[in-house]
């Protein structure tokens, strides 16, 4: 009676734990399809059913990742860097003149073609390349790019900003502000199971203020052609500028794996080893692949998951088995997607604006403890500021510059990565910090 009384506690404790993780997986994913889908101009039919593999691709990944590849519970999911910069490269090729299927058609089979690299990079073992390219220094640098470029995209949709908007709308901003503002104090203080849900607590708040203000939007459950839709971004075409752009985010955005893996050796207490980064790689370059073909932004490993794991301490991989296979099974029922895909984007924006504050902090951790002086702050202030002010500057002005130029020097986060690369590699900084 005893054991039996046993069995069903645990897996009790592990279905709850494994809802916790879908909680974590939806919350990361759901704003993705929708941001996307809403700069393409896309059908509401086109990004329900983006938004269908979306949750299909994440689950499928994380259950691949935590059997096969590197085996430890985290997420997999589609990247931040992969994210904001399609969404900047949209608006950077549309003030070139092209049509957004040409520029939809381009990405993706940019992202098949550096999903190939990825894969590549597992199979000959070049994270210990990569590893020594991107070091904390640059690393930093990265991450506070990544956190401004997208916490600006977020403030712009919490602003109730895009499409036909170029005003702020003072309904919408007022109730994404609240949202903030409630996942925030319950980040703060929550305690508890209350603290880990603060994103989903957000979330449905805002979704039902937003409802009751405004009025919901009927639920497009999507078809199943629109769910195994493969190509929906436009037909391939190749582009030199596109191509050459999004090959350089894919070789940054391999540096997640890189992070995310050597942040999970103190909470897991071992030391992972060359063969986990190899088949980590290799999963990672095959959902690249996919992602290409089902127009689906790409992969990477989450290193929020890290955070995640230390609010909640529960490490064991059943519990993210459990989450993995119920968001396969919620991307494949058309009904929930169609109601999700619903979800004003502001909502998602508001949220996520809080929990993506967090990668501004991993950026200070990698620089804990580093002494600058008027000649080392060089290395942190000249990438930064520069990126910075290119992210700062309209997307027209690059339009004077040879067309393969365009979308890699109107990349702030792309001009910061590697201004930052330059200088660790042409000074000996070491010399400098007396």
């Amino acid at each position: 009676m005893r054991i039996s009384h046993q069995t069903s506690t645990n897996a009790f404790f592990h279905s709850f734990a494994g809802l916790q993780w879908l909680s974590f997986m939806f919350a990361n994913t759901v704003v993705i399809p929708l941001s996307v889908g809403a700069v393409l101009h896309l059908s509401p039919e086109v990004i329900a059913g983006m938004m269908s593999r979306s949750f299909m691709l994440t689950g499928l990944a994380c259950l691949i990742q935590v059997l096969l590849g590197h085996r430890l519970p985290l997420m997999e999911g589609q990247s931040g860097i992969w994210w904001g910069s399609i969404l900047s490269l949209v608006t950077v090729f549309t003030s070139s003149g092209l049509s957004l299927g040409a520029i939809g058609g381009g990405m993706e089979l940019a992202v098949l073609v550096t999903g190939v690299f990825v894969v590549l990079f597992g199979v000959l073992g070049l994270d210990r390349i990569l590893t020594r390219i991107f070091n904390s220094m640059v690393m930093t640098v990265l991450l506070f790019l990544l956190s401004a470029q997208l916490i600006h995209i977020f403030f712009l949709g919490m602003m109730g900003i895009g499409g036909t908007h170029t005003q702020i709308q003072p309904g919408t901003a007022a109730v994404s502000i609240g949202i903030v503002v409630i996942v925030m104090l319950i980040t703060i203080f929550g305690r508890g199971v209350l603290g880990n849900f603060s994103i989903l607590i957000g979330m449905i708040v805002g979704w039902i203020a937003f409802a009751l203000l405004f009025g919901g939007q009927p639920a497009d459950a999507p078809s199943l052609a629109s769910m195994i839709q493969t190509f929906s971004w436009g037909t391939p075409r190749y582009s030199t500028g596109i191509l050459v752009s999004m090959v350089v985010i894919g070789i940054i955005n391999s540096t997640n794996t890189i992070a995310t893996l050597r942040a999970a050796e103190p909470v897991f207490d071992e030391e992972i080893g060359s063969p986990s980064y190899r088949r980590s790689f290799m999963v990672t370059g095959i959902f690249t692949i996919l992602s290409g073909l089902f127009s689906v932004v790409p992969y990477a490993p989450y290193t929020s998951s890290i955070g995640f794991l230390r609010t909640t301490r529960i490490i064991q991989r059943l519990p993210f088995i459990i989450g993995a296979l119920m968001f396969i099974l919620l991307g494949a029922i058309p009904q929930l997607v169609g109601f999700f895909s619903t979800m004003p984007i502001s909502v998602g924006d508001a949220v996520l604006f809080v929990a993506y504050l967090q990668l501004f902090g991993s950026a200070l951790h990698n620089i804990e403890g580093v002494q600058f002086n008027f000649r080392t702050i060089f290395r942190v202030a000249l990438p930064t500021l520069a990126g910075l002010a290119v992210l700062s500057t309209p997307s027209q002005a690059f339009t004077t510059l040879p067309g393969i130029m365009q979308p890699i020097c109107s990349n702030g986060m792309l001009v910061g990565i590697m201004l930052s690369v330059i200088l660790e590699f042409a000074i000996k900084w070491r010399g400098l910090d007396g």
